[in-house]
């Protein structure tokens, strides 16, 4: 141990006994934290890693400011303020009066058991919890400063640095040859020049932003039923000014490696349901590997820390768990393109919702789309009548015309997309099995089917609920009735119905749907 770093053990512990109330002590691979009555104190550990450097108490003083600073934007609630550490290793105190040995960032209090991976852990990680996190993080990336194109951050090679930081990094430590790391190496290489136009890009366009850095479940805490995100990147810019995908990748990731994949691709379908940006899909498994390597890595640095180790917390263990991981994010599904069929009511978004947690699949919404087009969010309420301004003919067929894109843009980047629109006319329905077929993918259509009454009952109820982007009334719903054009002929053949007057299986669902586009 670094002769820094064993003072800053003895001060530590020191803190501990002398702090008004017993402390309880946290430690990360970078921290440690105090927990004392109502206040948690964060101590940056005296270490040079290579990606962060906190070796001296300037540094240490610095990044500790800018951890309070960066994160006001997501939990002002939390964090309180950069509190001095004065006197000695052996009796140091908080804002004392002697010279200043270190830094600490005060922060509020909150139960431990607040923590997502802990309340994922207790199986109490709800649905609408997930969809709340997409919102938020959404809905920061869409406020967060922009890198414009002077910026140095998110070019290409700025890009590919700590990923291929990670390997060398893993590698210095692992002390051993891995067949299983140089593959996953030699895949980021060849995907990274493969999809150096892809990065500029989304440079371009304006997708590099600050961003928070790590957003895993352990850095999410629920606080009187809203979620809030802390401990954001401020070690490295590099790790912060990032491409929005790949914050939602990491924790994506994260659900995925705590074997939750229905509430990881719930997670993703939400967040890109709510900014668009399904252009990203085509970086994401790049982004998704990386961040499992970021989660190796630091299993690496807590092995190396603390020594041999057995069992589930294992950080050996834990390392080659994450390998595995990113190993899988390697591995295609073979495209295909499906579209809903249906009447108002007929359940096409509840059961396509259940649909995409059981598959690797996104959804895209002709509610929300249309809507996104005239500038409104998905929940907004408008004033149109039938067949009047969003929903007039022409909005109707410019809603159309962007599914196509949006769809055609999904399996390019190698994704099956299922179109969740009514798909009444028989020509909204041919526009898409021609695409299909210039894709050179399969085509099913999902028919959707219920009683009219239910039919009625559902639209009512969604009305008066008022939560979902769909404004379709019992008017718009008859007016479907009288001038729906059935599926004929060929058409029935490439379908799979679903009568959905009792509750429909998802996952059977998804068997049909994988044996009809022969994806598994």
């Amino acid at each position: 141990m670094e002769p820094a770093l064993h003072d800053q053990v003895q001060m530590v512990r020191a803190l501990q006994r002398f702090l008004e109330q017993p402390a309880e002590m946290l430690e990360t691979h970078i921290s440690w934290v105090l927990l004392s009555g109502e206040f948690a104190y964060k101590i940056k550990k005296a270490v040079n890693l290579g990606f962060l450097d906190f070796s001296t108490l300037e540094k240490r003083g610095y990044y500790c400011a800018e951890e309070v600073r960066l994160n006001l934007r997501l939990a002002p609630e939390l964090y309180l303020e950069v509190t001095a550490i004065t006197g000695g290793a052996e009796s140091p105190a908080l804002n004392g009066s002697g010279p200043v040995i270190d830094y600490a960032v005060k922060m509020r209090r909150f139960p431990q058991s607040s923590l997502l991976d802990q309340v994922l852990q207790r199986d109490e990680l709800s649905p609408a919890t997930v969809d709340a996190i997409a919102r938020k993080v959404a809905d920061f990336h869409g406020h967060i400063e922009i890198a414009d194109s002077s910026s140095p951050f998110g070019t290409p090679e700025r890009v590919h640095q700590p990923v291929a930081q990670n390997f060398a990094q893993i590698r210095a430590r692992l002390g051993e040859p891995s067949k299983d790391l140089d593959a996953l190496e030699l895949w980021s290489e060849q995907a990274y020049r493969s999809l150096l136009p892809a990065f500029a890009t989304r440079k371009a366009l304006g997708f590099i932003r600050e961003c928070h850095g790590d957003l895993h479940l352990g850095n999410i805490v629920l606080l009187n039923g809203e979620v809030v995100p802390f401990d954001c990147i401020e070690f490295n810019e590099d790790l912060r000014w990032i491409d929005v995908i790949s914050e939602a990748a990491f924790l994506s990731m994260d659900l995925f490696a705590r074997e939750r994949p229905d509430l990881a691709r719930r997670f993703l379908n939400a967040y890109l349901e709510q900014t668009g940006d399904y252009a990203g899909l085509e970086v994401l498994r790049y982004y998704l590997v990386y961040r499992a390597m970021v989660r190796a890595k630091v299993a690496c640095i807590r092995a190396e820390q603390e020594g041999p180790a057995g069992g589930r917390d294992d950080p050996g263990a834990r390392f080659h768990h994450y390998i595995r991981l990113a190993a899988s994010f390697t591995r295609r599904t073979r495209p295909f393109l499906a579209i809903n069929h249906g009447l108002s009511g007929s359940g096409k978004t509840t059961l396509t919702q259940s649909l995409l947690e059981e598959m690797d699949l996104f959804r895209v919404r002709s509610d929300v789309e249309r809507k996104r087009l005239y500038g409104l969010k998905p929940e907004a309420r408008t004033s149109a009548g039938m067949g009047e301004g969003i929903y007039s003919p022409e909005a109707g067929r410019r809603t159309y015309r962007r599914l196509a894109e949006l769809a055609r843009s999904i399996i390019r980047s190698g994704y099956p997309v299922v179109v969740d629109a009514a798909f009444l006319r028989r020509r909204e329905r041919t526009d898409f099995q021609e695409l299909a077929q210039e894709l050179g993918v399969p085509f099913v259509i999902l028919d959707f089917e219920a009683p009219e009454r239910l039919l009625r009952e559902r639209v009512k109820q969604r009305m008066q609920s008022g939560h979902d982007a769909s404004e379709a009334s019992v008017a718009v719903l008859e007016s479907q009735i009288r001038n729906r054009e059935p599926l004929q002929g060929a058409e029935s053949a490439q379908s799979i119905k679903v009568d959905t007057e009792q509750a429909a299986d998802a996952k059977k669902l998804a068997d049909r749907l994988a044996v009809a586009t022969s994806c598994r």
